[in-house]
C-alpha cells in the first residue's frame, strides 16, 4: 500500500495527496517545497526574507516607523529575538505563566459548568486572549477586548484597497478596528508601564523608544500568532481526543510530559498554518528531484507544512496517522516554523493548551455534541474549526 492509500487521521484534510514532486515550480513561477529536509534548510536558510503574512502592506508603512518583528530580517531581526528571548524559555514560562493559565483556563470552565454547554472556540479564544495579555502586558484596558480582537479577525478578510467597494469598506473596517484596539487597550497599557515598568513586552519596546503606533503593530502581531492559531489548535486537539477514546485515554493518564508529546503529534499531523512563503534575497540552492536547484533572488518559495510534516523519511512510517511516541525525535516538526523566524512562543502555546485541555477532560462526562465544521483561510492555508459544541451532564453543572 503507497503512502497516499492509506488512512489518514487528519480532521483537517487540505488535500491528500498532493503531487509527488518535493520541489517543484507553480504556474506562476513560485518554487513549492514539500520535503521536510528541504523545507527545514530553506527556513534556516539566510538568503530569504519573510513573505504573505501582510508583508506587503506593512512595506507601504512611512521608513521611520519599526516594523513588528514578523515582518523584519537581518541583523535588527536576530537582535530583537535575542533580548526578548528570556521573555520565552520554558523555565521562564513554566514560573512565570503556569499560575496565570491555570487561572484563565478555569475561568472559562466555569462558563462551561455554569451554561452546561459552550462553543470550544469561544472558551479557546478566550484561553488564548487572557494568555497572551499576561505575556504582552495588555491588561489594563477596558472591558471587551475579546470582542474588539474578534472584530479584528473576522471569519471572511478582504483585499484592503481602493479599486473596490468591498476594498475600500475593507480598508474602513480595519483601521477603525485598530483605532478601538489602541484607544481601549494598548494605550492604558502603555500609560501604565511608563508609571511602573513591568517585566513584560510592552516594557521593553517602551525602553526602545518605541512610538505609541510601533507597540500597537507588535501587540497586533502577538495577538494574531498567539490567539487565533491557538484557538483553532485548542478546538483540533479536542476534536481528536473526543474521537479516540484509546488516545483521551492515554492523554488522560499521562503525566504532563506524555500528555505534551501527545499535542505535539497532533500539531505535527495537523499544522495550524499549512503554508509559509518566502522571498529569496540571495541565491539559494534546494535539493531538487533531478539535483541542485538555484533559485534565483526576487523569486518567491512556498513551504507547504502539512506536507513537510508528513514526509516519512522525516517522520517514519505512517505519517498520517497519530502516533505520541514519534514527538520525542521529531516534535512538531515545522508547525512552528524554523530558523531566525520559528515562533518564540511555541512552549506557551502548548502549554496553555494541556492547561485547558486536561481540566477540560477531566470533567466528569464531557462530550462533544454536533460535527465541527472545518474552513480554511486560503493565504495562509489556515484551518478554522468551528460548531464544535461541548457539553456536560446536568448533574455536573453549577
Amino acid at each position: 500500500m503507497t503512502q497516499d492509500e492509506r488512512v489518514s487521521a487528519r480532521k483537517a484534510d487540505r488535500g491528500w495527496p498532493r503531487p509527488a514532486c518535493p520541489v517543484d515550480r507553480a504556474a506562476d513561477g513560485t518554487w513549492q517545497v514539500r520535503d521536510f529536509a528541504v523545507a527545514r534548510a530553506l527556513l534556516r536558510a539566510p538568503g530569504t526574507v519573510q513573505a504573505g503574512l501582510g508583508v506587503e502592506t506593512v512595506e507601504k508603512l512611512p521608513p521611520r516607523v519599526r516594523r513588528p518583528v514578523l515582518y523584519r530580517d537581518g541583523p535588527e531581526h536576530r537582535e530583537h529575538r535575542r533580548q526578548t528571548a528570556r521573555h520565552f524559555t520554558p523555565r521562564r514560562v513554566d514560573e512565570h505563566y503556569r499560575e496565570p493559565m491555570v487561572r484563565i483556563a478555569q475561568e472559562q470552565l466555569d462558563t462551561l459548568r455554569s451554561a452546561g454547554e459552550a462553543p470550544l472556540s469561544d472558551l479557546a479564544f478566550g484561553l488564548a486572549v487572557g494568555v497572551v495579555s499576561e505575556v504582552v502586558g495588555l491588561r489594563y484596558g477596558r472591558p471587551g477586548i475579546r470582542r474588539r480582537l474578534e472584530r479584528f479577525f473576522p471569519e471572511e478578510f478582504g483585499e484592503p484597497g481602493l479599486t473596490s467597494v468591498r476594498g475600500l469598506y475593507w480598508l474602513v473596517r480595519q483601521n477603525t478596528n485598530w483605532l478601538r484596539i489602541h484607544l481601549a487597550d494598548v494605550r492604558p497599557a502603555i500609560r501604565a508601564h511608563r508609571r511602573r515598568a513591568h517585566d513584560d513586552l510592552i516594557s521593553h519596546l517602551l525602553a526602545e523608544g518605541c512610538s505609541d503606533v510601533e507597540i500597537l503593530g507588535e501587540c497586533l502581531t502577538f495577538a494574531a500568532a498567539g490567539m487565533v492559531t491557538t484557538r483553532e489548535f485548542v478546538c483540533l486537539a479536542a476534536w481528536h481526543l473526543f474521537s479516540d477514546a484509546e488516545l483521551l485515554h492515554r492523554y488522560r493518564t499521562a503525566h504532563e510530559a506524555g500528555r505534551l508529546a501527545v499535542l505535539r503529534e497532533l500539531l505535527r499531523l495537523e499544522p495550524v498554518i499549512g503554508r509559509l512563503r518566502r522571498r529569496v534575497v540571495e541565491s539559494v540552492e534546494l535539493s531538487g528531484p533531478d539535483g541542485p536547484v538555484t533559485v534565483c533572488p526576487g523569486e518567491y518559495v512556498e513551504v507547504h507544512l502539512d506536507d513537510a510534516n508528513a514526509d516519512p523519511e522525516a517522520v517514519g512510517e505512517d505519517p498520517l496517522l497519530v502516533r505520541p511516541d514519534r514527538a520525542e525525535a521529531v516534535g512538531a516538526g515545522l508547525s512552528f516554523g524554523d530558523g531566525p523566524h520559528r515562533c518564540p512562543g511555541a512552549h506557551i502555546a502548548l502549554l496553555e493548551t494541556d492547561v485547558f485541555l486536561s481540566r477540560l477532560f477531566a470533567l466528569d462526562g464531557v462530550r462533544m455534541s454536533g460535527e465541527p465544521r472545518v474552513a480554511f483561510q486560503e493565504a495562509i492555508d489556515g484551518y478554522e474549526i468551528r460548531d464544535l459544541t461541548v457539553v456536560l451532564p446536568r448533574a455536573g453543572r453549577c
